[in-house]
């Protein structure tokens, strides 16, 4: 019986490596999502001084366009 085993857990060694990769993998797009973000909101603010300081007005910011 313990044979049997065998192929039972050398599969979920795989599963727990690739868990593992996924898991870095998606610690990753967390940090790079997050620096992203960050950066998005830094150019929004920096557009909207600008436009500010050009007389523009109000500033619409992620408003979506008219339909036509």
């Amino acid at each position: 019986m313990p044979s049997d085993t065998h192929p039972i857990e050398e599969r979920l060694a795989h599963i727990l490596r690739a868990l593992d990769d996924l898991s870095d993998v998606v610690a990753r797009q967390d940090n790079e999502i997050a620096r992203l973000t960050t950066r998005v909101d830094l150019l929004m603010r920096r557009e909207a001084a600008r436009e500010t300081d050009a007389g523009g007005g109000i500033v619409l910011g992620d408003e979506r366009p008219p339909h036509y």
